[in-house]
Parts: structure tokens; sequence; C-alpha cells
């Protein structure tokens, strides 16, 4: 059996929100390396648990059911994320530090 992977995902840079960074998902490490097509020059894979993604709505949940379905797993902890709240008048502050660079 693959093993799998519990990680919640980190927000990417293209979003400003935090929607869809609460689920926990389950996906399974690939067991067989990725091969060139030779005519077309595609990239394909025959390793077909490496295509399932379940969702949990907690780290406990996902740990869970990798026990109960016996699937050896490593958990990865997400990145706590540090708020740096500034107010947009801040930009025109008299005293403000500036680069020198």
């Amino acid at each position: 059996m693959a093993k799998a992977m519990i990680y919640r995902p980190d927000k990417n840079a293209m979003q400003s929100g935090t929607a869809k960074m609460q689920d926990w998902i389950l996906k399974f490490k690939p067991e067989k390396p990725y091969f060139v097509d030779n005519l077309m020059g595609w990239v394909g894979m025959t390793d077909m648990p490496q295509e399932v993604q379940l969702y949990f709505p907690s780290k406990e949940a996902a740990v869970e059911y990798a026990k109960r379905q016996k699937i050896p797993y490593d958990v990865s902890e997400p990145h706590k994320r540090v708020k740096n709240i500034r107010a947009y008048a801040d930009n025109f502050k008299f005293d403000r530090v500036q680069d020198k660079s």
C-alpha cells in the first residue's frame, strides 16, 4: 500500500482569503515514476492511488481514517501565519522607516 501524506494546504500567493484552508487532505505519495510518451512528449503515470485526494474536517479525523484503513501515513503540520496588520495611512507617515538601499 502506498504511503499517504496528511496535510492542510497553505494559502498560495494568488489568493488573499483563507476560504479553502480549513480542510485537511489525505493524499497518496507516488509509488511509480512518471514516464514520457515517446510520440507526443506528454508526461503520464500509471499510479492510480496518486490521483485520490480525501478531505477531512480535522487532522484527527484524517489520522483515524488512515489507521482504520491500515494506511501508512506522515502528518505535516501547517505553518503558523503571522498577520502584519497596518493601516493604509501608515504609508504616508512623516517618521516612516524607509529602506536605504
